[in-house]
């Protein structure tokens, strides 16, 4: 499961987890992929991402087993990235979920979108 940076709408603004946090400045979004070549768990990637963007330390946030089990979490994106064939097109799955006042959506095409409307962040 990999994902490449549509450059026409997204701008780079953050560095977590050795890699680039890019900004929708049309829909105050933000976004990050998911790379096949270094595997970091989403569970890992998601609080550390967010802590970049909200300026926060990771430890201050709430834990993410709140929000949802980072088990199957990590499962379900795992399986993602071992059968990507199993999409009928090129976003057929997704999950979402509230973490840390941000909407999360994780795409099974490696793309993870944090809104920060609830927080405020970016706004």
């Amino acid at each position: 499961m990999s994902g490449m940076a549509p450059s026409d709408r997204l701008t780079p603004v953050h560095e977590a987890v050795g890699q680039t946090v890019y900004h929708d400045d049309t829909r105050g979004t933000y976004h990050l992929w998911c790379d096949d070549s270094e595997y970091e768990p989403v569970t890992v990637a998601l609080p550390l991402a967010i802590s970049s963007i909200s300026g926060v330390e990771p430890a201050d946030l709430e834990p993410l087993a709140d929000s949802i089990d980072p088990d199957a979490l990590n499962a379900l994106v795992t399986d993602w990235r071992r059968h990507p064939s199993h999409r009928i097109d090129e976003r057929a799955g997704s999950i979402s979920f509230l973490f840390a006042q941000h909407d999360i959506t994780i795409h099974d095409d490696g793309e993870i979108v944090i809104d920060p409307e609830r927080s405020g962040i970016g706004r």
